[in-house]
């Protein structure tokens, strides 16, 4: 993964952009116990993901690269709006 984060350009990011996707995904599973924090982390996982795909649209990556990352946003949108309203 290091050579990913330097070939997008943000090697120094690396520890904190997986530590926020830890934290958003431990939100997630802790929400089955303290549901508030699920529309949360949700929303945030959604974010870094349409970072992710602007950062690969950016760096004028491959189409097939970016479905990863629109499936986990799309994903969380879904758990967002179920959870919100």
């Amino acid at each position: 993964m290091k050579v990913e984060y330097n070939r997008w350009g943000y090697p120094e990011q690396r520890l904190i952009i997986g530590s926020l996707q830890l934290l958003g995904g431990l939100g997630l599973f802790l929400g089955f116990v303290f549901e508030p924090l699920i529309p949360l982390s949700s929303a945030s996982l959604m974010l870094l993901m349409l970072a992710a795909i602007g950062v690969r649209i950016k760096i004028e990556d491959q189409p097939l690269r970016m479905i990863p990352a629109l499936f986990y946003a799309i994903l969380n949108f879904l758990i967002l709006v179920n959870s919100a309203f």
